[in-house]
């Protein structure tokens, strides 16, 4: 007998614990910038370039269950053979996160993972449509794995901490 109230008190609290919520409230563009400081001499040279992508996200608490997560990608695109630069682009991506009833791992996870997965689709048409629109080649970046990067991230953290305490 207090087998069963004993389940059945576990089954109410487990009611009664509010369900998880990850919802995406807006996405916006924080800051875009473009610039050609070889233009228009760029556009008589051949069109050959050596393209660096440089992917950061960064994410706080904005007020209560809200975060803000930000995708920055820099590109930078030089002139294979004289190493002069076609063009810099450098977007950051926005994007609010209503999340409550998540905690502790699994919210890093959401805020490094999902949210930045969620993004990249917005970003990707930004870069394509400033390097266009400044007389280049479409660009379309390249999906990206946040999980690996996740993941790597973390174990650089944990060998860096490991590193202080030795």
């Amino acid at each position: 007998m207090a087998e069963q109230n004993s389940d059945q008190e576990q089954g109410a609290a487990a009611q009664e614990k509010p369900a998880a919520t990850f919802a995406l409230q807006r996405i916006y563009i924080k800051d875009a910038s473009f610039e050609s400081p070889a233009s228009p001499v760029v556009f008589t040279k051949a069109w050959k370039p050596k393209i660096q992508v440089d992917l950061n996200t960064r994410s706080q608490p904005v007020a209560e269950k809200n975060f803000e997560v930000t995708l920055t990608v820099t590109i930078t695109a030089k002139l294979e053979d004289q190493e002069e630069t076609a063009f810099l682009v450098e977007i950051q991506q926005g994007g609010l996160f209503l999340i409550d009833g998540v905690e502790g791992e699994q919210l890093r996870q959401l805020l490094g993972i999902a949210c930045p997965n969620m993004l990249f689709p917005y970003i990707r048409e930004a870069v394509d449509a400033l390097v266009v629109k400044g007389g280049f080649p479409a660009l379309a970046l390249q999906p990206v794995n946040f999980e690996g990067l996740y993941r790597q991230a973390q174990q650089e953290a944990a060998k860096q901490a490991a590193a202080t305490t030795h």
